[in-house]
């Protein structure tokens, strides 16, 4: 079959996470671009990242939890569509729930860090840059300097800690922004910072050339067999347990004959 729509015009860590995963999920969500409908999670750490952000764009010396907790009422607006709402089955107690849980982030993030003292480069910053042909981009949550004069990479996470004998995977987005902001601004961050603002733990990694070179590979690799998948007309399902667990396209893969695994 030929694809009615075009080929994405570049590859973002998220989608390639999606096609290291399972290609099927690829051609579903980033080619025929099939709604993926909100879930609590999801909604909440939009919700939270929507306060971060904005906390950051604030004079360093303005970045209070008073200031933090201001923004509140903009999520609701802005995250909290009508259509997430009716997504999630968002009534009065589940966004009771959604308020206090986001309060109590707010107050174990001020106990991670002290944001006033926090030198940013960029908030939300949009990289794009093309290697080896593959057109990669990426927003990154945040981009610091640190007190030695290093770049710092931070990524806020709303879930729960991962398994350390699993970093690899833990931290391969945050990697794919390395090489993204090492084309673009010609420096490499120096560390990785994950902050999982929902247990007040954070975990950090040092950026090293191999690391980059390998995820930079990875991206360009996959970006070949994507363009191939598309002249072909069709992406290969990839079933697994941990590919099938959480996807959103499970019942329409078991619905077109894909021996999905069982949930």
């Amino acid at each position: 079959m030929a694809f009615e729509q075009p080929l994405p015009k570049s590859l973002s860590p998220s989608r390639l996470a999606d096609f290291q995963a399972c290609p099927r999920r690829y051609q579903y969500a980033s080619v025929e671009r099939i709604a993926q409908p909100a879930s609590y999670a999801t909604a909440k750490g939009r919700f939270v990242h929507y306060i971060f952000e904005h906390l950051f764009k604030l004079e360093a010396a303005n970045r209070t939890i008073a200031a933090a907790r201001s923004f509140v009422g903009a999520a609701r607006e802005n995250i909290l569509t009508p259509q997430v709402r009716e997504e999630i089955a968002l009534d009065e107690e589940v966004e009771s729930r959604m308020l206090a849980e986001t309060d109590a982030i707010i107050e174990r993030y001020f106990t991670m860090e002290d944001p006033r003292a926090i030198t940013s480069e960029g908030v939300e910053l949009r990289v794009g840059v093309t290697i080896d042909d593959t057109p990669l981009f990426g927003i990154l949550d945040r981009l610091d300097r640190d007190d030695e004069g290093n770049l710092v990479i931070v990524d806020y996470k709303t879930g729960a800690l991962p398994n350390r004998n699993y970093d690899a995977h833990t931290f391969a987005n945050a990697e794919l922004y390395a090489v993204l902001c090492e084309e673009k601004l010609h420096e490499r961050p120096t560390k990785i910072r994950l902050l999982y603002v929902s247990q007040g733990e954070t975990i950090e990694k040092n950026v090293s050339d191999v690391v980059i070179k390998a995820r930079a590979s990875a991206a360009t690799s996959a970006w070949k067999k994507i363009r191939h998948f598309y002249d072909d007309g069709i992406f290969p399902a990839t079933p697994s347990k941990n590919a099938c667990r959480f996807c959103s396209f499970y019942e329409r893969c078991r619905e077109a004959g894909v021996p999905v695994a069982p949930r």
